[in-house]
């Protein structure tokens, strides 16, 4: 079985990097995403240089500007510092959505059904799907990652940001990367069509990213969005990985919410596996 899906995942990531229109315009999406997303979502850019009247100096328009920074968005020391976490949550979501279009062109164009009367099992045909949903998001996400930081006014690692915490990140991205390739490799098993597959994607992923704390913080959510934000997995992973990114060092709350957060993922993840698993046999069952 392991050889099997090595052998079916180098086939899928060999297309993918020998194909530059796919490779590309991750490269871009990360740098729109961080650029676009980084300004226009920006609220000390919206802070006005005088109120009633008075005008504030330079000093005080900072003052504001990092109290915004401290109070709303959990110390970040840029606007970037706190969207990036975010940002390569958005990234992953869509990339693990959409990645499974491929496999449903091996079913269209009868690859698929060459591998179902091959001795492979179906497990290795799932897996293999799922892994290589994975290393292409999470090189775009590796990628996002250094876009942020070389970005003019972007991504500012916290004191004492190391190994460790850097492992922390991409762990919490991977957890994330896993359970949803997981279940949108499932779906693609599962459908006969390209649209289907697109349509049910589209439903499914914005509510999604706009229902985390990707974006925004939870300090303007009312409080229904709230309930939803707190058990939604990109929520889990934007958090764990932002808490790192901007603080570093952690105190020990800080390390007993990351722990709670990186349970939660790994339960999910296994979840997910076991219940995508499940539904690939079936889909890829004879008839």
């Amino acid at each position: 079985m392991f050889g099997d899906l090595i052998a079916l995942t180098g086939r899928a990531l060999k297309k993918w990097i020998r194909n530059p229109a796919a490779v590309l315009p991750g490269f871009f999406t990360a740098l729109f995403y961080l650029a676009l997303f980084g300004n226009s979502f920006n609220p000390t850019s919206i802070i006005p240089s005088s109120i009633g009247g008075f005008q504030l100096t330079p000093a005080e328009l900072q003052s504001i500007k990092t109290s915004i920074l401290t109070q709303t968005f959990g110390g970040a020391a840029t606007y970037i510092s706190y969207i990036t976490a975010g940002i390569i949550c958005l990234i992953l979501v869509f990339n693990m959505a959409f990645g499974g279009i491929d496999l449903v062109l091996d079913r269209q164009l009868g690859f698929l059904s060459t591998l179902l009367t091959a001795p492979i099992s179906r497990g290795s045909i799932y897996f293999s799907g799922v892994l290589q949903n994975m290393v292409k998001a999470m090189s775009l996400a590796f990628l996002t990652f250094l876009i942020a930081v070389v970005l003019p006014n972007g991504l500012e690692l916290g004191k004492g940001f190391g190994v460790l915490d850097f492992i922390g990140v991409f762990g919490a991205f991977a957890l994330l990367a896993f359970a949803l390739s997981c279940v949108f490799t499932a779906l693609a098993l599962s459908v006969k069509s390209i649209d289907s597959l697109v349509a049910i994607v589209n439903f499914a992923t914005f509510p999604l990213v706009f229902t985390s704390t990707a974006l925004f913080p939870v300090a303007g959510f009312p409080g229904w969005l709230l309930s939803i934000s707190n058990v939604n997995p990109i929520s889990k992973a934007t958090d764990s990985a932002r808490l790192l990114m901007i603080n570093g060092t952690l105190s020990s709350s800080q390390l007993s919410t990351l722990a709670g957060d990186g349970a939660y993922l790994i339960v999910f993840a296994v979840v997910m596996a076991i219940l995508g698993y499940i539904a690939a046999r079936k889909a890829l069952a004879p008839v």
